[in-house]
């Protein structure tokens, strides 16, 4: 369920991420056919509550930098190892693709740092961007750190739903690909969630939190580059995190 107000709230930060120009209150209106009384009053709170501003006089809108200020509070609890970036931008030079670093949200996975390929064709992915945890690579490589009994648990939240031809739509469905993914080293995608798109994955736990690098992009270009593309994982895992052996025979011996 998608609570409105909040959602335009957030609507309006990604209009300004994108259009990087002060907007009026008309311009913003019209974007998004919202009224304009509505949009007066929810412009005039964020004002208030020192989130925009207006940086000329009848110029128009813009964020102020208390987003920023904001975020990086948050962030700055619990933030990613710096080497984590480094690792997918490595992971997206030498593979071509669209790399990405996925964490748990309930059902879902959802991509924390991503790094787009530079090919014209290629995945288009943000951070924030979410997938079922079940019926994409970089979810199924977060599977495999929960224990049989957190998997299950899981699953009861689940609804199983046929994305693509390939989708697993049981909990049974779902343990076999786990399996498979422990037989060969790596867990993979063929269009699973998203049409003609294909991705490989690996578990990447950092302390107790439970991430995955993932390397997606169009089927054509990823299907007979599977194994290279988890090899390139692998071995950047091992360069950036010494460690990362150890982590990876912790998460396959949970999977069992």
């Amino acid at each position: 369920m998608i609570v409105r107000q909040a959602a335009y709230v957030l609507d309006i930060l990604e209009y300004f991420a994108r259009t990087r120009q002060p907007a009026s209150l008309a311009e913003i209106a019209d974007h998004f056919g919202w009224p304009r009384s509505s949009t007066f009053n929810l412009l005039t709170t964020l004002s208030e509550k020192g989130y925009l501003y207006e940086p000329r006089p009848r110029g128009g809108y813009y964020p102020t930098l208390r987003w920023l200020a904001q975020a990086r509070a948050v962030a700055e609890v619990e933030p990613l190892p710096e080497w984590t970036h480094a690792l997918i931008a490595d992971i997206s030079a030498d593979s071509g693709e669209t790399a990405a670093i996925a964490a748990p949200s309930g059902t879902l996975a959802i991509f924390i740092d991503v790094v787009e390929s530079s090919a014209a064709i290629r995945y288009f992915a943000q951070i924030g961007h979410r997938v079922p945890i079940h019926a994409a690579s970089s979810g199924r490589a977060l599977l495999l750190q929960y224990s049989p009994e957190e998997r299950n648990a899981l699953y009861r939240k689940i609804e199983f739903k046929q994305y693509g031809p390939t989708t697993p739509i049981s909990i049974d469905a779902v343990e076999a690909e786990l399996r498979k993914s422990v037989e060969r080293g790596y867990c993979l995608s063929f269009a699973d969630y998203s049409r003609d798109l294909a991705g490989v994955a690996l578990p990447l736990p950092v302390g107790d939190r439970r991430l995955s690098a993932v390397i997606a992009g169009p089927e054509y270009r990823m299907r007979p580059r599977m194994e290279e593309m988890a090899a390139i994982i692998a071995k950047l895992i091992q360069r950036h995190r010494p460690n990362a052996a150890q982590h990876q025979v912790a998460a396959a011996t949970a999977a069992r």
